[in-house]
């Protein structure tokens, strides 16, 4: 590192479980998020504050005015652009020195194989489940580690599916993809502002921490937080043996 990456990153580098070698290793790390909305937001500029050498950005929407409200990485200048433009616009802001790469593609199958392939850790930032499924087989195929949040109204949840553990459970033993449960996004239901920013945030530290190789976090669990009333819960995540995703899988 230089003087300048010295200065930029020393309350990091300060930090015992961090340090000059854990910062390296941020600069060096390459990180896909999937969505670049409500916690996409957050995610992206905390990892780009952090250092992080390469950021994928990976959205088909364009920024619209009842984004603002909480998708902070965008701004009132930037109604109508592409949300991976006007994301690296401001990520270029805060640290010039990341590689941000702005895909404003909706990947399919083979191209979200290729991008996961190339990245140290994935966040599925998304609003759908879809996607959600989609992501979760792609870091399964290529033993990627997948950071999954998710928010609505007042909830929201973060879960690590750390796939380079071969008994590490999947999106997909927590949510099963046959399964019935209503889909409700933000557009018709509605979400609390600061709740994204919390979940986004999360999604961010955990990133880091896989990155760095801090093994303290919440790899195998999730946490829900409720935002009216602030009551947070973690629980372990078990693998399904029948999973139709994992379950066949062999380490």
């Amino acid at each position: 590192m230089n003087d300048q990456q010295l200065l930029r990153y020393s309350r990091h580098i300060l930090l015992n479980e961090i340090g000059i070698e854990g910062q390296q290793r941020l600069l060096q790390a390459k990180v896909l998020i999937i969505g670049l909305g409500g916690l996409g937001s957050p995610a992206a500029l905390y990892l780009a504050a952090s250092g992080v050498g390469q950021l994928t950005l990976c959205d088909h929407d364009t920024v619209d005015l009842s984004n603002l409200q909480r998708q902070i990485i965008h701004r009132t200048s930037t109604v109508n652009q592409p949300k991976v433009v006007s994301a690296r616009a401001a990520l270029h802001d805060i640290n010039p020195e990341v590689e941000c790469i702005a895909l404003d593609v909706r990947a399919d199958a083979a191209q979200l194989l290729d991008l996961v392939a190339k990245a140290d850790v994935v966040l599925d930032c998304s609003d759908n489940f879809a996607t959600r499924y989609e992501v979760n087989r792609a870091c399964l195929s290529q033993r990627k580690p997948l950071v999954s949040g998710a928010a609505i109204q007042f909830d929201g949840q973060v879960a690590v599916f750390d796939f380079r553990q071969a008994e590490a459970p999947c999106y997909n033993c927590l949510f099963t993809e046959d399964s019935l449960a209503a889909e409700l996004r933000c557009a018709t239901t509605g979400v609390f502002a600061p709740l994204v920013g919390i979940i986004g945030t999360l999604q961010a530290a955990e990133a880091l921490k896989l990155l760095i190789g801090i093994e303290r976090g919440l790899s195998g669990k999730l946490l829900t937080l409720n935002a009216l009333d602030m009551n947070i819960t973690r629980s372990t995540l078990s693998k399904d043996p029948a999973c139709s995703a994992c379950g066949g899988l062999i380490s």
